[in-house]
């Protein structure tokens, strides 16, 4: 695909350029060449990256020929930290020499014990020692939302696993991002509540962690139906099943184009006027 061809919420390509997009690098589920993780895209750059996934960098490398500035961490299972080592040590020699250059790491406050467990506990996080996991980062502990480049960004509980674990993210009018999750309607009725287009964990199977296409189709309205995207599926074959009945997916590599985020085209009209 060129860089001005994108492919809108319904799957069609469309070649009109957007300003804002998300791209899947990878989809994640078993059997899925590289965990999920995903990119939201202000016209061709990135502006924040959702997870981090073994295998992250390298992709992320080849699309954009640098490292993410900014990473939102959904919860701590290897699938979507397993990666973060790796962005260390790419990271630290450029970081060491000029501090300004350390990636923002935005985390619900509480996945940042886990976060310390799974990746810091270690004196010698380089072979020689003399750094420490953090000094790559800026980390920044997160409740309610935060802000990024004039953008807030809504972060609400999934449901994952347990209670206070995994933790999804919305940008008004724009997209829903679920995080690993069984069906949210309470949630997503608020949240998704602005016509966003929701990027949805969706297999064709359903387990405890996890929702199956079924549980979409029980358990969501139409209209929010309409707008979902499935993502956490295993492989092209699930995907095509998944279209099968009725449900779009999000293909990695490819950007679905977004719509404006409501609160930065409020703030642009209050200035302007």
């Amino acid at each position: 695909m060129s860089d001005k061809e994108v492919v809108s919420a319904n799957g069609m390509p469309q070649l009109v350029p957007s300003d804002y997009n998300l791209t899947f690098l990878g989809t994640g589920g078993p059997g899925a060449e590289l965990g999920p993780v995903a990119v939201l895209e202000r016209g061709a750059q990135p502006l924040l990256t959702i997870d981090c996934p073994p295998g992250m960098l390298d992709a992320y490398l080849d699309r954009y020929r640098r490292i993410p500035r900014a990473l939102y961490i959904t919860h701590t299972h290897l699938d979507h930290i397993g990666g973060m080592e790796e962005l260390f040590h790419h990271a630290i020699e450029t970081v060491m020499s000029n501090p300004g250059q350390r990636i923002r790491l935005f985390a619900h406050a509480s996945i940042v014990p886990s976060l310390q467990d799974r990746l810091v506990c270690n004196r010698f996080i380089r072979a020689e020692g003399g750094v420490n996991f953090w000094d790559a980062f800026q980390l920044v502990p997160v409740s309610r939302g935060f802000w990024l480049d004039r953008h807030w960004f809504d972060v609400f509980e999934s449901r994952h696993m347990q209670p206070q674990f995994c933790y999804g993210l919305a940008l008004e009018a724009c997209f829903v991002y679920t995080g690993d999750t069984r069906p949210i309607p309470e949630v997503l009725k608020h949240v998704a509540a602005a016509g966003e287009t929701v990027f949805h964990d969706c297999g064709v199977r359903a387990n405890p962690a996890h929702s199956g296409f079924v549980d979409l189709l029980d358990e969501y309205p139409e209209d929010l139906l309409n707008r979902i995207v499935c993502y956490h599926y295993g492989s092209a074959a699930e995907a095509n099943t998944l279209q099968s009945h009725g449900f779009r997916t999000a293909p990695a590599g490819q950007r679905i184009r977004l719509p404006e985020p409501s609160r930065l085209r409020r703030l642009e009209e209050r200035r302007a006027s």
